[in-house]
């Protein structure tokens, strides 16, 4: 099992200005160093997989979520800066204009919120890596709920989904703060193959070019429940994978 150098991944270059107020890159990339230095700093995290992230170019990482630190445990040891899209009510006090320096999105659950769309949207059309709770809040982190909003960037964009499940950070709480696991307690980060939100061009039997049965973008109602589906499907798959391959078993992350 490959383990995630904790430093000198940070991914290709991205292209495109940025426009006046958008999450910053260089902030992202701040970001993932303060994670590194805090997640290995305090825990010991167990990362499989990270060379399953594309190097460069959009992609989406769809991370379960049971606990409050799984967000900095995946900037922390991811292999390129990550821009997360985070709930409102986390960015009170200090903690706003903080996230917002370190290149995070902030979202409001209870609206369609647009601007924080068009962010997002800008980071993947940019070539950058977008953090994604598709379950909407924090639960059981099993991906048995999924929001909409995952697809729908997929889709918009053709970005490349990357699930990733966060694994340990419920097993026992911490003596000295109750609130987060046990200090220098390991954390399992578990990376899955790159897929899809719709299914690739397939070939037809006549002509020589073929034509496109999904992955064309397309944003119907339908085309966005039948990527949804897909989407669970495969972060199901590897959730219980991931559960195989670290000996933890459900319920008892």
């Amino acid at each position: 099992m490959r383990r995630h150098p904790r430093r000198g991944e940070a991914g290709g270059p991205v292209n495109g200005p940025s426009r006046k107020g958008a999450p910053s890159r260089k902030g992202a990339a701040v970001g993932r160093g303060i994670g590194i230095g805090l997640m290995y700093g305090l825990w010991k995290p167990r990362v499989l997989g990270a060379w399953r992230v594309p190097a460069a170019g959009p992609v989406i990482l769809a991370v379960n979520h049971s606990h409050n630190i799984d967000g900095p445990m995946l900037m922390g040891t991811a292999p390129r800066p990550v821009h997360f899209l985070i709930k409102k009510e986390a960015f009170i006090g200090p903690l706003d204009p903080f996230l917002l320096s370190i290149g995070q999105l902030k979202v409001d659950r209870e609206t369609t919120d647009r601007a924080a769309v068009t962010d997002a949207l800008g980071v993947l059309q940019g070539g950058g890596v977008l953090g994604i709770f598709p379950e909407g809040s924090r639960g059981e982190g099993d991906f048995a709920s999924l929001r909409s909003g995952l697809a729908y960037f997929a889709v918009r964009t053709g970005a490349p989904i990357v699930p990733v499940a966060v694994l340990g950070s419920t097993d026992r709480r911490g003596r000295l703060i109750s609130a987060l696991p046990p200090l220098r307690s390991r954390v399992d980060v578990v990376f899955g193959d790159a897929f899809d939100a719709q299914e690739r061009v397939r070939s037809s039997a006549k002509g020589g070019g073929g034509r496109r049965e999904g992955g064309s973008g397309r944003r119907t109602r339908r085309a966005m429940d039948d990527a949804t589906l897909r989407i669970q499907k495969r972060l199901t798959a590897h959730l219980d994978n991931a559960r195989r391959l670290t000996g933890r078993r459900a319920g008892l992350e």
